[in-house]
């Protein structure tokens, strides 16, 4: 059994991207609006996570598998996958004013397999396409290097 790790996981064209962040921070709100530009759900508020051949793995508990809690709606069905590899972190800070309008490159270590990380508020309605970008960006990136170095 892995870690229990509080956050919500998404795939957006094969890469999987960790939203993390306190409750009420706005996980499940940008998972659905990534859900509804193609993403598709792993994991809504609780993922395992595994550390395997380098990197990290994350799998959704069976009783929360393919469900996502929409505020002011309830717990609904949507389409899931129930396992992925995280490249990439994304934290959604209480404060929307500690965004960073320039950010250097940070990694994060979750069970041992360090990860690029980066801010964003998730209230605008941009933050899905920047979500988007960043995937995007890091997908490219590890076509052309081992590592993704570019970062």
């Amino acid at each position: 059994m892995g870690e229990l790790i509080h956050a919500t996981c998404v795939m957006i064209g094969g890469v999987g991207i960790m939203l993390r962040g306190s409750s009420g921070a706005g996980k499940s709100d940008l998972a659905l609006r990534l859900i509804d530009r193609g993403a598709v759900l792993i994991g809504d508020d609780y993922v395992e996570a595994t550390a395997r051949d380098g990197a990290l793995h994350v799998t959704v508990p069976e009783r929360i598998a393919g469900l996502i809690e929409v505020r002011g709606v309830g717990i609904v069905p949507v389409p899931y996958q129930a396992s992925a590899i995280v490249s990439l972190v994304v934290e959604l800070p209480v404060d929307p004013d500690l965004e960073e309008r320039l950010p250097e490159a940070r990694q994060t270590v979750i069970a041992g397999i360090s990860l690029p990380i980066y801010r964003l508020n998730p209230r605008p309605a941009s933050t899905p396409i920047k979500v988007e970008l960043l995937a995007s960006r890091l997908k490219e990136c590890s076509q052309w290097t081992e590592n993704a170095s570019c970062w």
